[in-house]
């Protein structure tokens, strides 16, 4: 029994684990696919509309971010991660769908199946809310003492998936052009309905059981009368803003052959775009790891304060350097791999991804801080702020269609500056 139980945990915590990938695989086909539909007409040329999907995606934390933790509650962690599958699957169903319902008519100027699929991006974006909710409680549960090497090795891999997502579809692509289309990518949608359909059906087979809660009639003090929680908040909803909006516009401004872009070759652009983008994930992996080691060391205030003070540079020398020099950089070119020349904000941009990686538990770990038994709570509300991943970069590409690309990172750079001020003065600990 025990070996059988074992071997169950075992099955569940590897299904855990892919799960933390699916949560990246699905947040980030959103960018790469909208150079898709940047290209189709009514939306051609739109930075904004483009980045639709991912608005549309983040959108879904906002209405589901508490519902999900009370829905944990009520239900269990095992019911809520099978419902949170079902509707991935649904959610990439729908865009698939875009690629067959609603082709060659419009509503008002816009394609119909536009719009068919930003309700599936909507629908995935509920999905990877609630897994969110439920995977690092689960790899507590089923790990045990091991559990937060699980976690580590679920977050590794949620990084991978965000390092190879721009990639594939970037290679998928290929040639952008107006008979680019979402159907070029189903493969990899496919793939997300595959492993979603396989997790729910597995872990409807395991038993989990859900952790033993232990009741209080202690009043809970609100997370609102804390001032530095607010402001925390505040930063969480920029933080993931900044996280989406370097790498989602950089794919686009690469993916842009005009002279508004980088001027890539329109044959290789798409490819190159995405190897450059994924990387930017892979050094959010590199910067997960450095801090795992140092974070004993090192306090989350010095790290925030550090970090964000080194993006703020890069922002700057991205922004004023543009494409006034160029650097290699290996990268996908659309036959194999190989370097590629690139704009030298493109490397400045990439090397952010060092500075965000530690950003998120940083910001958590300095707004919790004092809060005791308001700390569930806070972590409802921070599920809801995650909603500045759409809000914040479709602010940005309005700037990037209105300017340029490079000026639209002015407003990646006033959230990156809140931050810092978070860091060094807001994470004071005071009750309001």
């Amino acid at each position: 029994m025990t070996a059988q139980k074992n071997n169950s945990n075992l099955i569940a915590i590897l299904t855990m684990i892919f799960l933390f990938g699916m949560i990246s695989f699905v947040t980030n086909l959103a960018a790469p696919i909208g150079n898709i539909w940047k290209m189709q007409p009514g939306i051609e040329g739109s930075n904004t509309l483009g980045m639709m999907g991912n608005m549309m995606n983040f959108l879904a934390y906002a209405f589901m971010g508490i519902p999900a933790g009370n829905l944990l509650k009520k239900k269990g962690y095992k019911f809520t991660a099978i419902a949170a599958l079902v509707v991935g699957f649904l959610g990439v169903l729908v865009q698939f769908l875009s690629g067959q319902v609603g082709v060659g008519s419009t509503i008002g100027s816009i394609p119909t199946n536009f719009f068919v699929y930003l309700l599936g991006a909507f629908i995935a974006g509920f999905s990877v809310c609630m897994l969110n909710t439920v995977v690092n409680p689960m790899l507590k549960i089923l790990g045990g003492k091991r559990s937060n090497q699980y976690i580590q090795i679920g977050g590794s891999f949620n990084s991978l998936m965000g390092t190879l997502t721009p990639m594939l579809v970037g290679a998928m692509i290929g040639e952008l052009s107006h008979e680019t289309l979402i159907t070029d990518v189903n493969t990899l949608l496919f793939m997300a309905m595959g492993v979603f359909a396989v997790a729910a059906v597995i872990l409807c087979f395991i038993p989990i059981q859900d952790p033993v809660q232990t009741k209080s009639d202690a009043p809970v003090v609100s997370p609102l009368k804390y001032s530095h929680f607010i402001l925390g908040a505040i930063a969480i909803f920029l933080y993931v803003g900044v996280e989406v909006g370097i790498p989602g516009t950089l794919n686009f401004y690469l993916s842009d052959a005009s002279d508004k872009g980088a001027g890539l070759d329109k044959e290789t652009a798409a490819g190159i775009a995405g190897f450059v983008a994924g990387t930017y994930w892979f050094l959010m992996l590199i910067g997960r790891l450095v801090s795992s080691v140092i974070s004993g060391k090192v306090s989350s205030k010095t790290q925030l304060t550090v970090v964000s003070s080194v993006a703020l540079l890069f922002l700057l020398l991205a922004i004023f350097l543009g494409n006034s020099s160029w650097v290699s950089m290996p990268v996908f070119n659309g036959s194999g791999f190989g370097m590629a020349t690139v704009p030298i904000a493109a490397l400045m941009l990439v090397l952010c991804g060092l500075c965000t990686s530690v950003m998120w538990g940083t910001i958590f770990d300095l707004s919790v801080e004092g809060l005791g038994a308001a700390t569930e709570k806070a972590s409802g509300i921070f599920m809801a702020m995650v909603v500045g991943g759409g809000i914040v970069p479709l602010v940005q590409n309005f700037v990037a269609d209105k300017v340029s690309y490079m000026a639209s990172y002015w407003v990646l750079f006033a959230a990156v500056a809140f931050i810092l001020y978070f860091a060094v003065i807001g994470s004071r600990v005071k009750k309001n």
